[in-house]
């Protein structure tokens, strides 16, 4: 099974962010296929190529111990441990690893990938670095749930039909999965989804209208929020932002839309054919 690009973009990122934060020379690391296989594609301040392309099996070696544990695994002398097994000591060693930890980043359950910060010495991590190594995995942890459920919101969104408009139960569908889409859209790192996720968001609000107002990215997403029944603090919190920049973008959004209440402007949107 080969490993999505946008997951493989991810976990480099992690470690990118992992190895800054614990200070550390060396990471690398990789997606988990099934749960169960590490297959070890992104290297960050490595000096070779030697572990780029292992598979890694739960069980086998430190990554793969740390998949079948489901939690960190350290060791202060990589050759010398008796703890693992050492299918993969050529690759290593030629990276002179010798202390290094592995953290498996799981979601539901499963586990999606491991990273591993490493020296090239025999130290003992210390609490310091293992906190930043561990907000790493938690932070990969939820970036993976919210790609995880912008996909599910992406195959509930109904298929637009030509002919006779949805009913009301579809229409309803339809305008919460629009905002549950935009509020998902404003924690996304990743350009090419968030483009995706905005491709479908359009489609679903329809063609607008010749006149309607030109309202900014994140005046929609305040007033799909808003129109989805959200209140001010909800939005605030699903967009990352300050209540009074909420009423801000609402202020704003309905004066463009000139309405006076924010229903008001929720219906002139939909009218504009802005909102679905």
């Amino acid at each position: 099974m080969p490993v999505p690009d946008h997951d493989a973009v991810r976990v480099r990122a992690a470690l990118a962010s992992l190895r800054r934060s614990a200070r550390l020379p060396l990471a690398f690391g990789g997606v988990v296929v099934d749960g169960r296989e590490l297959r070890m594609s992104e290297l960050v301040g490595t000096e070779t190529q030697s572990l780029r392309g292992l598979v890694v099996a739960e069980g086998r070696g430190l990554g793969g111990r740390a998949i079948g544990v489901r939690r960190p695994v350290a060791i202060a002398d990589y050759p010398a441990s008796e703890s693992i097994s050492h299918e993969f000591d050529p690759a290593v060693g030629a990276e002179g690893v010798r202390s290094v930890i592995a953290i498996p980043a799981i979601v539901r359950r499963s586990v999606r990938a491991v990273l591993y910060g490493a020296v090239r010495e025999v130290v003992r991590f210390g609490d310091t670095a293992i906190t930043a190594m561990m907000q790493a995995a938690r932070d990969l942890e939820q970036d993976f749930a919210v790609q995880d459920e912008v996909e599910r919101r992406l195959l509930a969104v109904p298929p637009r039909q030509d002919g006779p408009g949805p009913g009301a139960a579809d229409r309803a569908l339809i305008r919460r999965s629009h905002a549950e889409l935009r509020m998902l859209s404003a924690r996304i790192g990743d350009d090419a989804l968030r483009e995706r996720i905005d491709a479908v968001c359009a489609d679903l609000a329809g063609d607008p209208v010749a006149s309607a107002p030109a309202l900014s990215a994140r005046e929609l997403d305040v007033l799909a929020c808003a129109a989805a029944g959200h209140t001010n603090a909800e939005i605030a919190a699903a967009l990352s932002i300050g209540p009074e920049t909420v009423k801000s973008y609402l202020r704003n959004a309905m004066r463009k839309l000139d309405s006076h209440t924010r229903m008001q402007a929720v219906n002139a949107a939909r009218h504009a054919g802005l909102l679905p």
